[in-house]
């Protein structure tokens, strides 16, 4: 009998980590097993990204999580097989009772504590961690398996056991389980509609991926909607740019944030429309002198708001629009700090995409006359600029927690949204 691997991957880069993906192999010591050579090597112990005190190096933190390791696409047809055999094998390990909680308590390299030997039992069952020796000390390999666990987990591979890794390691096996069946089966679904060239947006994952030839050919950090703000479900085609985009603020908004925000400051004897940059129009389509606006009536909600380009305009420099019936679309943004955090859901439902210029690119490869260095330069001179494509990208926005991929690797990501029916657990992280 074969299994798959529940493991991780680490991405080269200049701060130190060796790249590579785990395909690990069943075996009879443990409930997973691996063959030594398919374990990666990590960096010395001198480049590894944490502190003397084993806080994690926020420098690596924002690197790792603004640049995601290409991988495998997520929708590719090639991950059924895979995600199958990682139903079997949870089954095996939900059957045998599942895995030992695992103590809230922060754990680093060096660390001696009875919490280690179950932190080692855990990561054993889960396929990261080989050796079965060490007892109650954070050696090497445990940091190593703890990194493997964190990178197939969403969570940036820090080797530190915070309090974010302690409960992804403590969601039940069996919650994993189910997971993993529900998401075969939106996986199973999906696949069957991609197509040579597309884009997803994978919500839980907070990830954009640009993919030819079921090849990724960009991964990006990205920014979805708030709990409250859900970014949508939606199957559509790419078919505009825009350039230096004017915003038009959508209706969420005006209702959420520029009106109670407008009130707020009216009471200070403040005008928000002038502080940033924002035209408010009447059904006319005639500009309205916003000191005459009263934001306590809610007759500001019938006008319509627009922020020319420029620093402050929250699009950036590139909007790339498809027809949905969600007012969404993707942008660039002048504010890169979220990028470089792990939990980013935060936006009103649209989703702002880190390295826009290369998706770009890529979108208007086809388009005849668009290089990187142009619409690098579309950036420097801040020209208004809208480009229909000649031929529409496919477009995909899903909501894929859980899946395996032909190297062996099974994933997961919080249930942002908690569609999977396993409870809070599986999003507390």
């Amino acid at each position: 009998m074969s299994g798959i691997a529940v493991s991780g991957f680490v991405r080269s880069s200049a701060f130190g980590m060796a790249a590579g993906l785990l395909a690990l192999g069943l075996s009879g010591g443990t409930v997973f097993g691996q063959d030594a050579q398919s374990w990666m090597r990590f960096a010395s112990q001198s480049q590894e990204p944490a502190s003397v005190d084993g806080t994690p190096d926020r420098k690596f933190a924002r690197e790792w999580e603004a640049s995601p390791p290409k991988g495998f696409p997520t929708l590719s047809p090639d991950n059924i097989t895979p995600m199958k055999a990682a139903i079997k094998t949870y089954s095996d390990v939900v059957a045998r009772g599942g895995w030992p909680i695992v103590p809230d308590v922060v754990l680093q390299p060096g660390a001696y504590s009875p919490a280690v030997r179950l932190l080692r039992e855990r990561l054993m069952m889960s396929g990261d961690l080989k050796e079965q020796e060490g007892g109650n000390g954070y050696d090497f390999y445990v940091e190593k398996a703890v990194k493997r666990f964190q990178a197939s987990n969403g969570l940036t591979p820090t080797g530190v056991v915070d309090k974010r890794t302690v409960a992804a390691l403590n969601v039940p096996a069996a919650a994993r389980l189910r997971q993993l069946r529900a998401n075969l089966a939106r996986l199973t679904d999906l696949s069957r509609g991609t197509s040579k060239r597309y884009v997803i947006v994978n919500i839980p994952a907070a990830q954009i991926e640009a993919v030819e030839n079921d090849k990724v050919v960009s991964r990006h950090s990205g920014v979805v909607g708030k709990i409250d703000r859900q970014t949508p479900l939606l199957k559509s085609f790419i078919h505009e740019l825009n350039f230096n985009p004017v915003w038009h603020l959508p209706p969420t908004v005006i209702e959420k944030d520029l009106v109670p925000k407008g009130a707020e400051m009216a009471r200070r004897n403040q005008d928000v429309l002038a502080k940033y940059g924002i035209d408010a129009f009447g059904g006319d389509g005639r500009k309205v002198d916003s000191s005459k606006i009263n934001w306590s009536s809610g007759a500001a909600r019938n006008l319509s708001f627009k922020q020319q380009p420029g620093p402050e305009n929250p699009l950036g420099y590139v909007k790339i629009n498809f027809h949905n019936s969600h007012s969404v679309y993707m942008h660039d943004t002048p504010s890169e700090t979220l990028f470089g955090r792990n939990f980013r859901a935060a936006s009103s439902g649209c989703v702002r995409v880190q390295g826009i210029a290369q998706l770009a690119s890529w979108i208007l490869a086809e388009q005849g006359g668009w290089t990187a260095e142009r619409v690098a330069e579309m950036k420097k001179s801040g020209e208004r600029l809208d480009i229909k494509l000649k031929k529409p990208v496919p477009l995909q926005f899903v909501y894929v927690t859980a899946w395996a991929t032909p190297d062996g690797v099974v994933h997961f990501r919080r249930d942002l949204y908690q569609k999977d029916g396993v409870g809070p657990m599986a999003s507390a992280y």
